[in-house]
């Protein structure tokens, strides 16, 4: 009784503290995950992010000794900002995915966890716990589901009743016996318009996808994108939302319930020409508090030539130019004539001596290929 008393307690304080749902689960093994996961590592589907050791994702026990309940919990996001960039005729602005707006979603949760765990150890003192985000060995939506937050979609992302897919997850595994839970039960019966919608596939209809061809991975990579991406990645620089945006239980979902999850037009909407120029300090004052900027700048600016190529801008040719021949990196350097290629349409002789002395002089062998290739397509116009 004494238990179960808390367990009301503890989700009174989330209200108070300000986490959106919660759930409790049992810190058995996920061990019915097993299969599933070999499987789609055999098949090179993974990330490379998730947790390295198999056994740690299973089994609770190993990263919390003693561990007996595990409380999950949602916070929801915005799906729409509260003020739009101001229309500027001829600014080509990228944008980030709905959950890179904000302050990092890995500090509010971890914040409001650390809240809870305050909490609960007031009541228990002698009780231990473990948070974690994201990061942590556990799967936060494997652990949501069986905690009765909501199910796992044909997307591979939790579904709650309340918020959609709009939501963060994190989880606390303790040592403290609480009871758990219904599982959330599937709820997409025959839909598959998210696994439709998905413009790579990647999405495998079964709630898995190959990480290796969704978008929202591909603009998280240091190399060259693969050319099959570059087109179908738009003009959004990190993330990917058309599986959530094409998702029935996603449609008027959302929520304004966190200040500090609220974009801003100049930060989550950039300016892409500008971004190409960014000082590392510039980098950091602007983006580093977003989620988007875990892996630096390099890839956010490849992606910001990516999006101008897609917008067919010819006023970023100079900058464009500017790059391919003097930056440093050659991965921009590439990408850069790669996205000229893609944008002129009246090539002159000036234009192609200037590739040539370019490959001439690059030394690295991706750069030199994305260089002639953009040069043949010139020739070719």
């Amino acid at each position: 009784m004494v238990n179960a008393t808390l367990k009301e307690q503890i989700i009174d304080a989330c209200q108070q503290i300000g986490i959106d749902k919660v759930g409790f689960t049992t810190a058995d093994p996920f061990d019915y995950m097993e299969e599933s996961l070999l499987e789609q590592k055999a098949k090179g589907h993974t990330s490379g992010f998730e947790h390295q050791v198999l056994d740690e994702r299973l089994y609770p026990e190993l990263v919390f000794e003693g561990a007996k309940s595990i409380i999950s919990i949602a916070l929801a996001y915005p799906s729409k900002p509260l003020v739009k960039p101001e229309r500027e005729k001829g600014v080509r602005r990228g944008s980030f995915a709905r959950a890179s707006w904000g302050v990092d979603y890995h500090f509010i949760l971890r914040e409001k966890m650390d809240q809870l765990v305050s909490f609960m150890a007031e009541k228990m003192p002698e009780a231990r716990f473990k948070p974690m985000v994201d990061t942590g060995e556990l799967m936060d939506t494997v652990v949501a589901q069986r905690a009765g937050l909501g199910f796992i979609g044909r997307n591979g992302l939790l579904i709650t009743e309340e918020f959609g897919t709009y939501v963060y997850l994190g989880e606390i595994i303790t040592d403290i016996v609480l009871d758990p839970d219904e599982p959330g039960v599937f709820g997409c019966g025959d839909c598959y318009r998210c696994v439709t919608a998905c413009p790579t596939g990647a999405l495998l209809g079964d709630g898995r996808l190959n990480a290796q061809v969704c978008l929202s991975f591909q603009t998280q990579t240091k190399g060259n994108m693969p050319l099959e991406f570059r087109r179908k990645m738009g003009t959004v620089i990190y993330g990917c939302d058309i599986c959530q945006q094409a998702c029935p239980y996603n449609v008027g979902k959302d929520f304004h319930l966190h200040p500090e999850m609220e974009p801003e037009p100049g930060r989550e909407t950039p300016v892409l020409q500008p971004m190409l120029t960014l000082s590392n300090k510039e980098f950091k004052s602007q983006f580093g508090i977003l989620a988007g900027s875990w892996r630096g700048k390099k890839p956010l600016q490849r992606n910001a030539i990516i999006a101008l190529a897609n917008y067919r801008d010819r006023t970023a040719i100079p900058e464009l130019l500017r790059v391919m021949e003097t930056d440093v990196r050659p991965v921009l350097r590439g990408t850069a004539a790669w996205a000229i290629g893609q944008i002129v349409r009246d090539v002159n002789p000036e234009l192609l001596d200037f590739f040539q002395e370019c490959i001439e002089k690059e030394e690295d062998l991706e750069a030199r290929a994305e260089m002639e290739m953009a040069l043949a397509k010139l020739e070719g116009e």
